[in-house]
């Protein structure tokens, strides 16, 4: 075999194991030790704990109303729950208008440098042993606290990921097709990874730590959800994870608003990667480490890279046989599925099956405008919502 044909081979395998091969991998290291611990039962205790609600807020006040009703009729004693609102540097009156619910404690400085910065300057006032972070725009399931705080039982449990879900409509483009698929499988891989060890990084649309494991976070961090559970899970603990605990929010308006958030997500994916480089080190975190390369380093990094390659590679060896004849024609279809896709969503046609097609080749894409732009440090860390359906 010659040596483009092997680098051609290797480069398929990483590509399929990193978005298929993985989840079968996982399914079946999860299969396997369900037999090994089928009489382990959790014994839950009827005592609750005191929870902060932590919800970090730059202009917000379209959704105040529907958030502060949402949380206070969550199934969860009252006496044992704190509202916090922290909206630096909000100038639309969202700090003014949050006054019109006294439960709510609002945390508020007119300087605004970004949301880290923000939970950050919040933390060093949380005196609950579990603070529950949420974003202003998602609305919880009514059980999900209860669900967060039955997980904290065990004392191996740092950090609780909740389920992201995705509101679709019959009308939902590409963007919303895309994304809703995309978080249905995430959801699953997440749901896999905690029953083998450890989900691998937490959703900032509902997720929960231990208070006083709770490491302050670099001011210019772009996914501190990712980096704050992580670290907890480098200090030993499990992110437990139960789709239970739901945050439910609409897709993105377009694609083009789901470009510009996956793109932030991208340089922060590169960003993470550095500064979370110890974890690379498969002989000190063992599994944690497996599912961290496995789920979101080979994403971010080496998978996007070398689509374009393998893509290359196959018209350089398409004489060889007829299956680099076949793979190649696939790879055309594929990638015309995914041009059609994008010209008939400019049109608002809607051919759901050219959506994930589409959606693939758009997040790959992002990561290499991620990638450039973290070289270029121009990401900033202030929040930058993407606009989202109505």
């Amino acid at each position: 075999m010659k040596t483009l044909e092997i680098l051609f081979l290797i480069s398929i395998l990483i590509v399929i194991y990193t978005y298929v091969g993985y989840g079968l991998v996982l399914y079946i290291l999860v299969k396997l030790k369900r037999q090994f611990n089928r009489n382990s039962k959790q014994v839950f205790s009827n005592e609750l704990p005191e929870l902060t609600l932590m919800i970090a807020a730059y202009n917000e006040k379209d959704y105040v109303d529907l958030k502060v009703k949402n949380t206070q009729s969550l199934n969860y004693p009252k006496d044992k729950l704190k509202h916090v609102w922290v909206t630096d540097g909000s100038d639309d009156g969202t700090p003014e208008y949050l006054s019109n619910y006294p439960d709510v404690i609002v945390m508020h400085q007119p300087e605004r440098r970004g949301k880290i910065a923000a939970i950050n300057r919040a933390m060093k006032s949380v005196d609950t042993p579990i603070v529950v972070f949420s974003d202003a725009n998602t609305m919880l399931g009514q059980d999900s606290l209860m669900v967060i705080a039955k997980l904290f039982q065990d004392p191996k449990t740092g950090c609780v990921s909740g389920e992201k879900r995705i509101f679709m409509k019959d009308k939902d483009g590409a963007a919303s097709a895309g994304e809703g698929i995309y978080w249905k499988y995430e959801s699953l891989l997440k749901k896999w990874d905690a029953e083998l060890y450890s989900a691998v990084g937490a959703a900032g649309e509902l997720f929960s730590i231990r208070t006083e494991l709770f490491q302050e976070v670099e001011p210019d961090t772009l996914l501190d959800d990712f980096i704050i559970s992580l670290r907890v899970a480098m200090k030993g603990y499990k992110i437990e994870y139960n789709p239970e605990a739901y945050a439910i929010e609409s897709a993105s308006a377009n694609v083009k608003e789901e470009l510009k958030r996956k793109i932030r997500i991208s340089a922060g994916g590169i960003q993470s990667i550095v500064r979370l480089y110890p974890l690379l080190n498969i002989f000190k975190y063992r599994t944690l480490s497996f599912q961290y390369i496995s789920h979101r380093v080979l994403r971010w990094t080496l998978a996007p890279l070398l689509l374009p390659i393998i893509f290359v590679l196959n018209l350089l060896i398409y004489n060889y046989s007829p299956v680099y004849q076949f793979l190649l024609i696939c790879q055309i279809g594929f990638y015309f599925a995914a041009l059609i896709g994008y010209l008939l969503e400019q049109k608002s046609i809607k051919i759901k099956v050219l959506f994930i097609p589409y959606y693939f080749v758009m997040m790959n894409y992002s990561v290499y405008r991620g990638f450039i732009r973290y070289l270029k440090n121009k990401q900033s860390v202030n929040w930058e919502r993407a606009k989202r359906g109505a």
